[in-house]
């Protein structure tokens, strides 16, 4: 990022490359849309081009971070609420072609059931979720990017998982009383 910085921006694609995926599954877990994610990825790198004076040398992903968090915060003001996936196709397919042993398809629907549960969080909640648990930033590392405490991420993650399980549970509950 420092050669960036210091107008080498050819080795924006490099940073790219690495991390981008990350970026994506952060979206993802935030949005639950594929191409919405992608366009966010594309929107984090945009800043970091646009703001690479800003980087102080210390802590890159912390700071690609924080665009993120900005990112997706101008996405959710822009959209005015959230959006649940609709791109439940390939998960369709698996269960209706039959070709998936039993346990394999449970495991789909739990999947399933934990992404509709996690999109119905509060974004911070869903946000310091996807960050400590499928980015596994360290709780460090997420205090300075949500600029608080250890001892605050710590208990936010806490009390996210815990009104995730019980989502989750109400969930299980509605699909059983559909079956």
């Amino acid at each position: 990022m420092q050669e960036v910085k210091a107008g080498r921006l050819d080795r924006l694609g490099e940073l790219f490359g690495r991390y981008s995926r990350k970026l994506y599954t952060f979206f993802y877990r935030m949005t639950g849309e594929r191409e919405v994610s992608q366009d966010l990825v594309q929107n984090v790198f945009e800043r970091i081009l646009k703001y690479r004076h800003t980087f102080t040398g210390e802590g890159f992903i912390t700071w690609m971070y924080h665009l993120a968090r900005n990112v997706s915060a101008d996405h959710f003001r822009k959209a005015g609420k959230f959006r649940f996936s609709k791109d439940l196709d390939a998960w369709s397919d698996k269960v209706t072609d039959g070709t998936q042993a039993d346990a394999e398809v449970q495991k789909e629907q739990e999947l399933h059931l934990l992404q509709v549960a996690l999109q119905k969080l509060s974004v911070d909640k869903r946000e310091v979720l996807t960050l400590s648990r499928y980015q596994e930033l360290k709780y460090e590392e997420i205090a300075r990017i949500l600029d608080c405490t250890e001892g605050a991420v710590k208990v936010r993650v806490h009390r996210a998982m815990q009104d995730l399980k019980t989502i989750y549970h109400e969930l299980l509950r509605e699909r059983s009383y559909q079956l």
